[in-house]
């Protein structure tokens, strides 16, 4: 009997690979598209979720970006936020560390002090309300040329005090981590962590390239490491976290049956994998349900559920003294 739907949802967890704009549910699509008078290509929520048919990761975006127009102030990054945060405390997160990209708003006209302010206000909220605490990551959508990164860079400056790191997103195939060693010097000399989507559709060398040039804290996905032995020992050996999306990979055809997913391959070989949701409303669950697609897949062992979790806290960005309070709180959870 899978055990996920109930001993990994009560564990409290992290979640370090969530797209805010890909938490966007239709029925808040139309409700925020209501009240900023925007018109829809779809006629009511059921179509939307019948769009929700991919191939591949551009499929996926297309929708994605089109959906993002109906974010136009800074209450409608605030609703955006809070409801994922209501979705994932119900699902035992009690951290998450969640991306955001900014270019895809100012590029409308929405102002990124507007995007930051709400998605800052959601935080105080879920904070006070949930007891949930999240960081900011802002991410460069790899699809734009550097400069246009570096220049988003410029603009989020001024309210660094509200961002923890600095991520890489959008169409992975053509567009290499090294199209963006700049923009991550700037980022890191601002003071900011730095992560990066690699190995999902892109080769093992995109994976080579986010660490040795881009320098990144964290690798997001990181699948196509296994088709690379060497990848894979240096990866263990510097306790790399990859934050690994298992519905997501299934939905964009990454991996062809979940029963085929290299979680278990991944914790067997050393690696420090976490489970995430990627784009939620489009990728068919929030953590949760991550956690109960594989479990039924590949009949993880509770110790294995809890080395996930733990790894979502040691993977975090919080402090040393926040992720031993959390782990305490793992263990006990373990043997309630």
């Amino acid at each position: 009997m899978p055990i996920a739907g109930d001993f990994a949802r009560r564990l409290p967890k992290a979640e370090l690979h969530l797209h805010i704009e890909g938490s966007l549910e239709p029925e808040l699509m139309f409700a925020l598209a209501r009240r900023n008078r925007i018109a829809l290509p779809f006629p009511n929520v059921e179509a939307v979720r019948a769009a929700y048919e991919f191939s591949r990761l551009q499929d996926f975006l297309d929708i994605y970006y089109q959906g993002a127009r109906v974010l136009v102030t800074d209450e409608d990054f605030h609703d955006l936020a809070l409801a994922y945060f209501r979705k994932a405390a119900a699902d035992g997160v009690v951290h998450a560390e969640i991306f955001f990209d900014p270019q895809t708003h100012t590029e409308r006209g929405v102002p990124i002090g507007v995007v930051i302010a709400g998605l800052v206000s959601a935080q105080k909220t879920a904070a006070v309300e949930l007891g949930l605490t999240s960081k900011l990551i802002l991410c460069l959508l790899r699809h734009l040329d550097e400069d246009a990164g570096i220049a988003t860079l410029r603009e989020a400056e001024p309210y660094l005090e509200h961002l923890t790191g600095v991520g890489l997103d959008s169409s992975e195939l053509g567009h290499p981590p090294s199209k963006f060693v700049r923009a991550y010097d700037r980022a890191r000399a601002m003071g900011l962590k730095t992560v990066a989507h690699a190995g999902e559709e892109g080769p093992p060398e995109y994976v080579w390239e986010a660490l040795d040039l881009l320098k990144v804290d964290r690798i997001d996905h990181g699948n196509r490491a296994l088709e690379d032995p060497a990848l894979v020992a240096r990866l263990a050996a510097e306790g790399m976290t990859l934050t690994v999306c298992p519905l997501s990979n299934l939905k964009l055809c990454v991996v062809d049956d979940m029963a085929l997913h290299p979680l278990r391959r991944m914790l067997d070989l050393g690696l420090k994998a976490t489970v995430n949701s990627d784009d939620p409303a489009f990728f068919g669950g929030y953590v949760g349900a991550n956690f109960t697609a594989v479990d039924d897949a590949l009949d993880l062992t509770p110790a294995e559920i809890t080395t996930l979790v733990r790894n979502s806290f040691t993977g975090s960005f919080l402090s040393e003294a926040q992720v031993s309070k959390h782990l305490v709180a793992v263990d006990n959870a373990v043997v309630a």
